[in-house]
């Protein structure tokens, strides 16, 4: 989508980072002095949702940059860090839960990019392995037309030895990271679905071939890759056509490339259902057969969800068997039966990537015994 309106907060008004945006998109700032002013304008919307994947607020982070992942104690999780440069996406996903997420969504962009970069170095020069990924709260490729920030950080990963970047996305926009001296230390990744999933649930993002066409191109420069099939969507013939991805994916990429693949059916806190219904008459994908999890979530029925991921995992490994292939957000009687055994076997989720991060990132292994 086009942006149509820039705010900016008068507290950001001065960061080199706001004027470039600015220039970048020929539109002139509108100055604001709280975040308020925003919301209500969007608010007056038919579509505040729709509404603000259009407007850009640029703002400075007033908290930390580096995040734990928002798991829960009721599932495992995997270590994962998040890099918070800004919320919401220009893309739209039905089942997006930045939808219910932000009140009212809108396109947010830290500016402050000299603390976080401070922030940055100072976890990075800790001797233990992290993962860190910029695409838990926005998608992290929609920015590259108006900033360098993937840029700069893929750079200041290249220069470390502790901590891989994921960059994760739905788009194509990887064309200025093809020529940066990255030294493997920045993983691309892609979310993967169906066509159909893609083309009635997935409005304004790449199309699976595209998205792989990409991801080879990355790899031909060197990247490591990493490609997350979440969420999965549970319906009529569903398994064959997963089944066909998992085929599409090893016959572009080579398996050498893929430090993990994930894998992760629909879940969405029940607030997100009414909102789904009003924006995507036409989809279909909260009428399932859920039950609530113990985390409060919408999920498929157990059963349902195992035999799913018994399948795509034997697909996975008839292509590649040596890939790390983990399961988001399930319990031990889920992994036991989809994948054979359970983290704790293997010294847990997070050791599992973190292995994976040190074979195909080159990260310090004095780093993973110091975790």
């Amino acid at each position: 989508m086009m942006i149509t309106d820039v705010y900016v907060d008068a507290h950001a008004a001065n960061e080199i980072e706001t004027e470039v945006i600015c220039s970048r998109l020929g539109l002139p700032p509108k100055i604001v002095a709280r975040a308020d002013e925003v919301y209500t304008a969007l608010a007056a919307a038919e579509d505040p949702i729709r509404r603000g994947k259009r407007v850009l607020y640029l703002t400075r982070n007033k908290g930390a940059f580096l995040k734990q992942c928002p798991g829960t104690r009721h599932y495992m999780c995997c270590g994962y860090r998040i890099l918070h440069i800004g919320s919401f996406c220009t893309m739209d996903c039905s089942y997006c839960i930045l939808q219910s997420y932000f009140h009212p969504p809108v396109l947010q962009f830290f500016v402050n990019h000299a603390d976080m970069f401070q922030e940055l170095d100072q976890a990075l020069i800790q001797p233990v392995i992290q993962r860190i990924g910029t695409g838990e709260f926005t998608d992290s490729l929609i920015w590259e037309a108006w900033t360098d920030l993937s840029s700069r950080l893929v750079r200041r990963f290249a220069g470390q030895d502790f901590g891989a970047l994921e960059l994760k996305t739905k788009t194509t926009a990887v064309e200025a990271l093809k020529r940066l001296p990255h030294n493997r230390r920045t993983i691309l990744a892609w979310s993967l679905n169906t066509d159909r999933v893609i083309r009635s649930e997935e409005r304004g993002t790449a199309s699976l071939a595209a998205r792989l066409e990409a991801a080879a191109g990355c790899a031909a420069h060197g990247y490591p890759l990493a490609f997350h099939f979440d969420p999965i969507v549970i319906d009529d013939g569903c398994e064959t056509e997963y089944e066909r991805v998992v085929e599409q994916l090893f016959s572009i990429v080579d398996a050498r490339h893929i430090a993990w693949i994930s894998l992760g059916t629909l879940r969405f806190m029940p607030d997100l259902k009414p909102i789904l219904q009003r924006r995507f008459p036409g989809s279909k994908t909260v009428y399932a057969e859920f039950v609530t999890g113990r985390d409060g979530k919408m999920r498929y029925f157990k059963p349902l969800r195992m035999r799913l991921y018994r399948a795509l995992a034997a697909a996975i490994r008839r292509q590649a068997p040596g890939v790390c292939v983990y399961l988001c957000m399930e319990d031990d009687e889920v992994w036991q039966d989809a994948l054979g055994f359970r983290p704790a076997e293997r010294g847990g989720i997070k050791l599992m990537l973190d292995e994976a991060a040190v074979r195909h990132c080159g990260l310090n292994p004095e780093g993973l015994r110091a975790t």
